[in-house]
């Protein structure tokens, strides 16, 4: 076995699993570990940009209030689309997804202007 190519071998351990799955009809007990999975993905995201604007608060606050607003309100409507895309999975390749992609680089591009006019200095 530790001759066999470690790519083959991986594909290999793969469809036994997933032919053990279909063999014991395990379908239902998979699709509840995957929604806690996604959940606990959404959680530890959360958790990761929460220790980030820790370390950033005190700067944060010193910014104009607009640009907080903007800010905060740009994080939230991340979070919130991502939560959605996670906790509701979208149908197969739909309009919705190509939405959810909008706002998060809308996003994201709110986030790195805010971050570019509060940390310019010589304008």
């Amino acid at each position: 076995m530790s001759r066999i190519n470690p790519t083959v071998r991986g594909f290999a351990i793969i469809l036994l699993i997933a032919v053990g799955i279909w063999l014991l009809q395990l379908q239902t007990a998979l699709f509840s570990l995957l929604l806690l999975a996604r959940i606990a993905f959404f959680l530890a995201i959360a958790f990761f940009l929460f220790l980030l604007w820790r370390e950033r608060r005190g700067e944060i606050a010193m910014w104009a209030g607009s640009s907080r607003a903007v800010f905060y309100g740009a994080v939230g409507l991340a979070i919130v689309n991502i939560g959605a895309a996670i906790l509701a999975p979208y149908p197969d390749g739909s309009l919705e997804m190509l939405v959810f992609i909008f706002v998060l680089a809308a996003c994201g591009y709110s986030l790195w202007r805010i971050w570019r006019r509060e940390h310019t200095y010589g304008y």
